[in-house]
């Protein structure tokens, strides 16, 4: 077989939650809950369609333990489709599917190949001519370069190398697993280096090819963007062609919105709507958007919008399901400033004013706070902080950030009150 396409994927974490938006109402819990099915099935339709050669899993198919036996039956189906349709699947396991029970337990399809974790191992793909290097992660960290001991090329094949790396140096948030350098991946002299653990898609060399398709489907805020997989087209021996296909089956969005030039919370609605709709329609593709609503610039407003942020982030959900049924709210964030003091008028210059500012900077009041909320951080469980402004804020300790909002909310209301 002289021409022929592999599909590339890694980091599937099937079954692995998208989180975020459990608390939401209007979003359809099962849709959300399936949403890293629904993207391997994709991927498994376009396969079969495209009638590629063969698929490459570069480690976490799975996301760990399985909380009932139905992900790895679900992993058995789709590759059951492939076989009938003659399609091999090589799959290195990473660090979050490392020689787990449930992989021990399953078995595999005939035409799912899974790399040792021992030590390297090949595997060859006599259609094509295709050789396979790899190996399966024994542990969550392997301890070091995995690369080193991989086999010398063959000659007169496709060589390609399968690896779970974040490469030499790492690529932040993702842990330094398997570090190694492109140089040393190029010196083996392989065409083509499969790699996984990174979850953007990103070309990292192309003599050889050394690739990371990213995840197969967005789970959360920070994987936005479309996701999927690397159609990788082969000629006469060599490597032709990438082209990246999306395949999620949810996208997620930042909506960042500049509310310096509204004078009222109505013209700040306003903008809100068209972005939202500008979003939907630029970014989604056909498929349900997960957006951050994020209100950001100095306004004069800053304070009337930090004190209803609960009325607000309800009148975003509203706004959003307004523009589409498929577009959902993750979070609503405010990270306005207000105006420049200097700007300000003469007249906030009270003694009221004068105490919120000196407060601002005093650390008693920086103590006082981080003992109170270090006590309530023992009380609630460690993943709400995550999903909540303030908690996050104060567990980062950026406790100006909440004074300054709270200074904020107070004018705001002290100005009610006069008014």
């Amino acid at each position: 077989m002289t021409t022929f396409k592999f599909l590339h994927t890694a980091d599937i974490h099937l079954d692995s939650p998208l989180r975020g938006l459990s608390r939401y109402e209007g979003v359809p819990v099962d849709q959300v809950r399936l949403a890293t099915r629904a993207a391997l099935n994709n991927l498994i339709d376009f396969a079969i369609e495209e009638g590629v050669a063969f698929v490459v899993i570069a480690g976490d198919l799975f996301d760990g333990e399985w909380d009932d036996f139905s992900t790895g039956l679900h992993f058995c189906g789709a590759m059951r489709r492939l076989d009938e349709a003659g399609i091999e699947v090589y799959v290195a396991y990473g660090n979050h599917d490392a020689e787990s029970l449930q992989t021990k337990r399953l078995p595999l399809p005939k035409n799912v190949h899974a790399f040792s974790s021992k030590s390297p191992q090949t595997f060859v793909h006599e259609l094509s001519g295709t050789a396979l290097h790899g190996q399966s992660y024994r542990s969550r960290d392997p301890g070091g370069d995995l690369s080193a001991a991989y086999p010398a090329a063959l000659p007169g094949r496709l060589n390609i190398g399968v690896l779970h790396t974040a490469l030499e140096g790492g690529r932040p948030p993702h842990a330094p697993y398997a570090p190694c350098s492109p140089a040393q991946l190029g010196a083996k002299g392989y065409d083509y280096w499969a790699l996984g653990h990174v979850h953007t898609h990103e070309v990292i060399a192309k003599a050889p090819h050394i690739v990371f398709p990213g995840n197969l489907q967005g789970r959360n805020i920070r994987e936005c963007g479309p996701k999927g997989a690397v159609l990788v087209g082969v000629d006469n021996g060599a490597v032709a062609s990438l082209e990246f296909r999306a395949f999620d089956a949810v996208r997620w969005s930042h909506v960042q919105i500049n509310v310096a030039t509204c004078a009222s919370l109505s013209e700040v609605e306003i903008l809100t709507r068209e972005a939202l709709e500008t979003a939907f329609a630029a970014k989604a593709e056909g498929r349900p958007l997960v957006a951050r609503v994020t209100l950001r610039g100095e306004t004069a407003l800053h304070g009337e919008l930090a004190q209803r942020l609960p009325v607000w982030r309800e009148e975003v959900r509203a706004l959003s399901a307004a523009v589409s049924d498929q577009l959902w709210i993750e979070k609503v964030r405010i990270t306005t400033e207000p105006v420049d003091e200097g700007a300000a008028d003469a007249a906030d210059t009270d003694e009221i004013t004068q105490l919120l500012d000196d407060g601002i900077d005093q650390p008693e009041l920086r103590d006082v706070l981080a003992a109170d909320f270090g006590l309530l951080f023992g009380r609630i469980p460690p993943e709400l902080a995550d999903d909540n402004e303030i908690l996050g804020a104060a567990k980062a300790g950026a406790y100006e950030i909440l004074l300054k909002d709270a200074a904020a909310s107070l004018r705001a209301r002290l100005a009610e009150g006069a008014d």
